[in-house]
């Protein structure tokens, strides 16, 4: 992946000299400086949100959540520890509020509690990726905070359809990848 970035990088340069020279340092200087105001800008948007879900974990909502959605979770995931529900549903809980980014740290822990040791992905782990990628939003917040720092007189318009979009490609990657588990376990006997 670094070489693809590299590559860009090189190419946007090249076409950047030759179409207009003068203004590569200048260009290289913006970028730079919208970047950091962006990062600075969502440093504060997930600071808030972090603390939420801290707060969401410190006061036991996260296990009534987990054991709410502990049938639905024991199904996708093939678990039954509470531990990884608890994480699950954490990560789940991030991605439905649109921080994709907060909700990586309980992913991360939730898949190395379902590491079989084999050095391959469990069904659980695929499902919870797939789950990830596909991020069944309710509140888009961040793609929100995005469309406000640039600008946007109405950030909050993409709701309905992110929530559309989002609904259908989770839906349907839980069903893809409920089929592909159930073909690679035809195939292991």
């Amino acid at each position: 992946m670094n070489r693809i970035w590299f590559y860009m990088m090189i190419a946007s340069l090249c076409v950047l000299l030759v179409k207009n020279p003068s203004s590569v340092v200048s260009e290289m200087i913006s970028a730079s400086s919208k970047s950091l105001t962006l990062c600075i800008e969502l440093c504060g948007i997930y600071a808030i949100w972090m603390g939420f879900l801290e707060l969401i974990d410190k006061s036991g909502l996260g296990e009534k959540l987990a054991k709410l959605l502990r049938p639905i979770i024991r199904k996708l995931f093939k678990t039954k520890d509470p531990e990884v529900e608890k994480l699950i549903t954490l990560n789940i809980s991030s991605n439905m509020l649109g921080l994709g980014n907060a909700a990586t740290p309980s992913a991360i822990k939730a898949i190395n509690k379902m590491d079989d040791g084999t050095g391959y992905a469990t069904a659980g782990i695929i499902m919870l990726l797939v789950i990830n990628a596909s991020s069944l939003q309710l509140l888009p917040s961040t793609l929100i905070s995005l469309r406000s720092s640039a600008g946007s007189t109405s950030a909050a318009d993409i709701i309905l359809p992110t929530l559309i979009a989002s609904f259908i490609t989770t839906a349907l990657a839980i069903i893809l990848t409920l089929i592909c588990n159930k073909i690679r376990e035809a195939k292991k006997k």
